[in-house]
């Protein structure tokens, strides 16, 4: 579906609902893996959505945990293990047994094969190791690629956002947050400039999106794996839907 768009301001102004795949199609295949993108690209999904941190010897790599116990057979912190570490680990066999021997993919080996056929919420983990490092890395990744025009930077921590807005003015910036929204982020918050928000779900309603759309912001929503609330969704407007189940999402929304 990402095909149609040129970029994802493009996709965003289109009036459509996109279906951006959580993790990719993280409800049919192991998450943050190259089978669970290459998964959502099938199913039609319009954009994948995937966490960043930084590995030990200064990579972008893609895994939303902080340790790699949940989903591998190793075990420790990402931040003190190299790249090739990471590489050695099973990445695919705590889901299914179709999947043993799936890696842990950099950002890198995600937007070399990726990048010209999809559009990407990369969400850069708050509270990862390396303040500030990680944002240089994801940067240098999407300049190295030539993807400005096709990522959006999403982040829980608006200091994340603002480091990452010095270093590349020209892509879109996504503020995430749930109604939790700590009071040591207000202040950063106001001096955030960004095109989009990502409310958890349950936050988005009419007088939301009446709010979002009079401050000029895209919404972007997250994790709706209910058909029924996704179609609520769609009908109050909101620029993406972020879900597990793309595939639902896209069934849904066809014409």
């Amino acid at each position: 579906m990402s095909a149609k768009f040129t970029s994802i301001q493009e996709a965003m102004a289109s009036g459509e609902t996109l279906v951006m795949a959580h993790r990719g199609a993280m409800a049919s295949a192991p998450m943050n893996t190259m089978a669970a993108f290459e998964l959502a690209l099938e199913q039609g999904a319009d954009g994948i959505e995937l966490d960043v941190q930084r590995s030990g010897d200064g990579h972008a790599v893609i895994l939303h945990d902080f340790s790699v116990d949940a989903t591998t057979d190793g075990g420790g912190a990402v931040a003190e293990k190299s790249l090739p570490e990471l590489r050695e680990l099973d990445a695919g066999s705590w889901f299914s047994s179709d999947y043993t021997g799936e890696r842990i993919p950099s950002l890198d080996q995600v937007f070399a094969s990726l990048g010209g056929r999809t559009l990407f919420n990369v969400e850069i983990k708050s509270g990862s190791a390396g303040s500030g490092l990680v944002e240089e890395q994801v940067a240098a990744c999407i300049r190295r690629f030539s993807l400005a025009n096709r990522v959006l930077v999403s982040s829980f921590d608006p200091y994340v956002l603002l480091n990452f807005r010095l270093l590349m003015p020209n892509v879109m910036i996504g503020f995430l947050y749930d109604p939790e929204l700590p009071s040591k982020y207000l202040i950063p918050l106001k001096k955030l400039s960004h095109e989009a928000r990502h409310p958890r779900h349950d936050m988005v309603d009419e007088a939301y999106m009446r709010w979002a759309r009079q401050n000029d912001y895209y919404v972007n929503t997250w994790t709706v794996n209910e058909l029924e609330r996704a179609l609520e969704l769609r009908k109050l407007g909101v620029n993406a839907i972020i879900s597990n189940d793309p595939k639902m999402l896209v069934d849904a929304f066809s014409p």
